[in-house]
């Protein structure tokens, strides 16, 4: 009976488990893509990708009183249980001893009261089996709570890049409309220099000769003009 004991609680520590967020055979998250690096697939509706997982975070780890009570198999009913052996352990009367006088202490104590050890050591496999599928769900919990979260930051971060595209496109849109007007505006620069030196050599003809002739600007050739009707 005690091997058989020792056995369960090896077959329930034994097993090697994944990493937190590691994938397991029924846990493996699919890639969106034909092939892990493709992305999403075209045309894949944000809300049926998110309908299938839920983003509501997981429940507050339970209590070991809780976790016990709701176990499969539970801890035997007995008077002197584990919890009650632990609790002497921790004693401070036990304090500073030696762990033989510790244990010396502890069989007195369980002789005193009739436990018998082989229930004490079918107590703690129960109970460490309860922790340990305890663990494991909540393992797989966390897992699935963690993939949903990284499909829905995708497709939020996909919305996000649709609207940055189009704010972008819409302020390359003014940008260019900035410089098309100073373009037809620099261009305007131009003929107004052209018609301006057009007016200044019209002007300058009317300039008597004695005056000096034809000037650099409209402006000098107008004020010679005033001068020499003085």
């Amino acid at each position: 009976m005690f091997k058989k004991w020792l056995a369960f609680s090896f077959n329930s520590n034994g097993a090697s488990s994944p990493g937190l967020l590691g994938t397991g055979p029924h846990h493996a998250v699919e890639p969106m893509g034909p092939n892990a690096e493709d992305g999403p697939r075209v045309g894949r509706s944000p809300s049926a990708t998110l309908s299938s997982l839920s983003t509501v975070p997981p429940s507050k780890p339970a209590s070991f009183d809780q976790i016990y009570q709701n176990a499969a198999a539970k801890p035997p009913q007995i008077c002197y249980g584990l919890p009650k052996n632990m609790e002497m352990a921790d004693s401070p009367h036990l304090s500073g001893m030696t762990p033989e006088a510790t244990r010396c202490a502890l069989f007195m104590a369980l002789e005193a009261a009739g436990a018998q050890i082989e229930d004490l050591l079918q107590d703690a496999v129960v109970r460490q089996r309860a922790l340990n599928d305890y663990e494991e769900k909540q393992k797989d919990r966390l897992r699935d709570f963690e993939a949903a979260i990284l499909e829905e930051n995708r497709v939020i971060q996909a919305e996000l890049d649709g609207i940055t595209s189009q704010y972008m496109a819409r302020i390359q849109v003014n940008v260019d409309q900035v410089a098309r007007q100073q373009d037809d505006f620099r261009d305007w620069q131009k003929r107004k220099q052209q018609e301006c030196r057009r007016m200044t050599e019209a002007a300058a003809v009317l300039v008597p000769q004695g005056s000096g002739g034809h000037c650099g600007s409209l402006t000098a050739v107008l004020e010679r003009a005033s001068a020499a009707r003085r």
